[in-house]
């Protein structure tokens, strides 16, 4: 290895560990300033977003929707799950298989049950699952976001692997993080295994973002 080269490399770890680093610091900010949103405001800030999500076209009898069960200071995901089931969609929910190399199915919700995995998060027990081009949407968790589709997650990858080869018919699936407008920053810095949102949702309404390819 030239001298060049090895510097260029020792370059690139540098600025990957200060990246990481910097994605560590701003996600602690945005989780710190989601839970400070007082609870009736984030309830009040929930129902405003089912409403828009009822009124989107996705929620149709037989369509396939990846969802998930909410916790913490996220927005309330009840609703949603609600929503889904009266409109007769086939709604799936995450399930981790592999939690050193974070990876994680998309399981039926179904007649099976649930059960706790290691983080206390309800998982579904049933064996149907689906790859990710094979739903119609997506509805996706995340810590921040901005007006670009770039979306901060809680660290792990799960969703960026799983949504990672997404090459299905007509582009699915649609890609729609679910947020509060407290989460919304002016820009953030995108790392390389990160898949962009083609939208998000916030009490304020749906906003679309240019699909990249």
């Amino acid at each position: 290895m030239t001298l060049y080269s090895l510097e260029r490399r020792n370059s690139v770890t540098t600025t990957a560990v200060s990246q990481a680093s910097a994605r560590r610091s701003l996600r602690r900010e945005l989780w710190a300033r989601r839970a400070a949103k007082p609870r009736a405001a984030r309830r009040a800030a929930g129902r405003l977003i089912s409403a828009h999500l009822a009124r989107a076209p996705w929620f149709r009898p037989g369509i396939a929707i990846a969802l998930y069960l909410s916790r913490g200071s996220e927005v309330d995901t009840a609703a949603l799950l609600a929503l889904a089931r009266r409109r007769g969609c086939r709604v799936y929910l995450p399930r981790i298989t592999d939690y050193v190399a974070h990876r994680m199915l998309m399981v039926r919700d179904g007649g099976a049950g649930r059960a706790l995995n290691r983080y206390r998060i309800a998982e579904p027990r049933g064996a149907a699952t689906l790859p990710a081009q094979a739903f119609a949407l997506v509805l996706m968790p995340l810590v921040g976001f901005d007006g670009k589709g770039n979306r901060l997650g809680n660290g792990a990858g799960y969703y960026d692997r799983f949504v990672a080869d997404r090459r299905g018919r007509y582009g699915k699936p649609l890609l729609i993080g679910i947020a509060f407008e407290c989460q919304r920053l002016d820009a953030l810095p995108s790392a390389a295994h990160d898949v962009p949102l083609d939208g998000v949702i916030t009490e304020r309404g749906l906003q679309y973002f240019q699909r990249r390819s």
